[in-house]
C-alpha cells in the first residue's frame, strides 16, 4: 500500500508540474472579420474547434450588393450554393502553435488551398498555399 501511495504521489506531482509550466494556447474560437486588399470589411467568419480540428464558416457578408451571394465560381456540390454557411477552413490540426494540414477555401475564386492559420497579437493570419506560392490574409476578431 505504501508503494502504491508513493507511485500515486509521484504521478500526481508530475502531472501538476507539467500543467503549471505549460504555455496556454491562445483562444482562437469565435467571430473574425475578413478584409479585401484595400482593407474593406468583406465578411464575418465563425471559427470553432471540433475533435481537435479547426473549422470556419461564413456567417455574414458585408459591403456587397447581395446580402447572401451564391458561389458561381465554385465547382461540384458547392456550385450555386449561398456563401453564408460555407466552410472556408476545414480540418486544420494544431502543431507548434500553428493550425495546419487542412484546407482553406476561397468562395470568391471557388478554389481550395492547403492552409495554415496562426494567431499573433490578436490578429489571425490565414495562409493558403498552391505549391510554393502563398497568400496570407489577416483577420481581426469581431467585437
Amino acid at each position: 500500500m505504501v508503494q502504491f501511495m508513493r507511485i500515486l504521489f509521484v504521478l500526481i506531482t508530475s502531472l501538476w508540474g507539467t500543467t503549471i509550466w505549460a504555455e496556454p494556447v491562445a483562444e482562437i474560437s469565435g467571430l473574425w472579420n475578413t478584409f479585401d486588399k484595400t482593407g474593406t470589411l468583406r465578411s464575418t467568419v465563425e471559427i470553432r474547434i471540433e475533435d481537435e480540428k479547426l473549422y470556419a464558416t461564413v456567417v455574414s457578408i458585408h459591403n456587397q450588393a447581395e446580402k447572401n451571394p451564391i458561389c458561381e465560381k465554385c465547382e461540384g456540390d458547392l456550385y450555386g450554393l449561398p456563401v453564408i454557411g460555407m466552410e472556408v477552413i476545414n480540418g486544420l490540426t494544431l502543431k507548434n502553435d500553428i493550425w495546419q494540414q487542412g484546407t482553406v477555401f476561397d468562395p470568391e475564386t471557388g478554389n481550395s488551398y492547403k492552409g495554415k492559420v496562426w494567431l499573433d497579437n490578436d490578429v489571425l493570419s490565414v495562409r493558403g498555399y498552391l505549391g510554393f506560392v502563398y497568400q496570407t490574409k489577416f483577420w481581426q476578431r469581431a467585437l
